[in-house]
């Protein structure tokens, strides 16, 4: 086993152990991914990724960060998608949608303006969150019960619109401070309801709307999950490490085949903890306690890194992020470097 050795999650193999991590470039207007994303994720599959995932797209509209960011919560949107499916299809590779919604962390400016709170004149929309907080200088408002299970109405459309764009997997967005995280972290969720308070209260949000995505989507389309394995926080409302593996239990049990740990999402994480491959004991470590096939995060720069991830039994998937900017053709070189053969396009083989 190692970086270049297939993988199955339920009726799909991936090539590689190789991940386009999922990247927000703020390029879409009204939710519609464009040229821009065609190319951005279609290079990364010629490039050789295994898998690609696409950003953090919003299941509806008061789900996005800002104005800029993609979705899929109408026909339009899933239309446009399917464009992009298709060509990383016809690349050999396999694609996944990133379903998400941002919560407190929403009804921002584009990053260019430094994501400012938008003012209703400039489209912002009240934020809504687990409990009334202030999350970027902006009090949000907390979300009733009726309103929680709307939302999971809205991730449940969006799984099936993404099986309609021929997505071959679905991840959902569980960390970074966004809602699911917004949920399942103490640091925000001061709800007293049945979606506050104890560990399986805070989850509860997370679990059902698992439970009703897994309904409903075909039986062999594996589900993934990315969460903050650890929010960073020294204190008693600090997410564990301890907590995501029970959380990662539930889950396998509720039908997810894999989460993606990373970490952080309410704190800067302090310097002198991000070094190469800083979150990868996250994956080892719930792989290892629950049997779940995980995926590493966390400085994956290099070939020989990203292999030995994979051939120490670490993670099963390597989820690069930043050196896929830098580099869309990672995939080929670090097969390359590795000296092991594979299929490269034909267009590109003479440079190879």
């Amino acid at each position: 086993m190692d970086l270049f050795s297939p993988l199955t999650l339920r009726n799909l193999t991936l090539k590689n152990r190789i991940v386009l991590s999922p990247m927000q470039q703020y390029s879409a207007k009204d939710g519609i991914p464009n040229n821009w994303h065609l190319v951005h994720l279609g290079s990364r599959a010629v490039g050789g990724a295994g898998l690609i995932l696409t950003e953090c797209t919003a299941v509806a509209p008061a789900g996005l960060a800002t104005l800029s960011d993609v979705g899929i919560w109408n026909e339009q949107q899933q239309n446009a998608w399917k464009s992009i499916v298709d060509f990383v299809h016809q690349q050999d590779a396999k694609i996944g949608i990133q379903l998400w919604h941002s919560g407190a962390k929403g009804s921002l400016h584009h990053p260019n303006e430094r994501m400012k709170p938008l003012t209703a004149e400039e489209g912002g929309w009240v934020v809504k969150s687990s409990s009334a907080t202030e999350v970027n200088g902006v009090t949000t408002k907390a979300l009733t019960i009726d309103e929680i299970q709307e939302l999971t109405s809205s991730f449940v459309q969006a799984a099936l619109r993404a099986v309609e764009a021929g997505f071959d997997t679905i991840e959902l967005h569980a960390g970074h401070g966004y809602l699911f995280h917004q949920f399942y972290s103490k640091v925000v969720n001061q709800r007293t309801d049945e979606y506050g308070g104890s560990f399986d209260n805070r989850i509860r949000f997370l679990v059902e709307t698992v439970q009703k995505i897994r309904k409903v989507i075909p039986e062999g389309m594996p589900l993934l999950i990315r969460i903050s394995a650890v929010d960073y926080i020294e204190t008693a409302l600090g997410w564990t490490l301890e907590d995501s593996v029970a959380l990662s239990k539930i889950l396998k049990e509720n039908g997810v085949d894999f989460i993606t740990a990373s970490g952080g999402g309410f704190t800067n994480v302090s310097k002198d903890k991000v070094y190469p491959g800083y979150q990868v004991p996250f994956a080892e470590t719930i792989k290892q306690e629950t049997g779940m096939l995980t995926g590493a995060v966390g400085m994956i720069t290099e070939a020989t890194q990203a292999n030995t991830i994979i051939t120490e039994n670490k993670a099963d998937l390597v989820v690069i992020a930043r050196e896929h900017l830098r580099n869309p053709y990672f995939s080929i070189h670090a097969a390359k470097e590795l000296k092991m053969n594979i299929e490269i396009p034909w267009q590109y083989k003479r440079a190879f």
